[in-house]
């Protein structure tokens, strides 16, 4: 990652905002899940849709949730699981009693 060019301390004094409180900002940002991702990883995908990767790879194999691979990767689009979700959502029988 690219050393700002100015150092954290500068950078807090400027914004006037405690230098500490400027540094668990930058972690946490670090550490968020990219939200504008156009491509997902299984993992990502899985946890977003809150099931197991091995499921995941399941919908894919079955063609349920559309994927890609680039190279040896495999990706998943993002608008695929607001896709799946969707027609998930679509075919459940909410007056069915279980």
């Amino acid at each position: 990652m690219p050393q700002p060019a100015l150092p954290i301390s500068q950078i807090a004094q400027i914004l006037d905002v405690p230098e500490d409180a400027l540094r668990t900002l930058m972690a946490e940002r670090r550490s968020a899940d990219d939200t504008t991702l156009v491509a997902l990883t299984v993992a990502e995908a899985a946890r977003r849709i809150g099931i197991g990767r091995t499921k995941l790879y399941e919908y894919v194999a079955s063609g349920e949730i559309a994927s890609v691979k680039i190279g040896s990767l495999r990706r998943i689009p993002a608008e695929a699981v607001n896709d799946f979700l969707a027609r998930r959502l679509s075919a459940t029988d909410f007056g069915a009693a279980a």
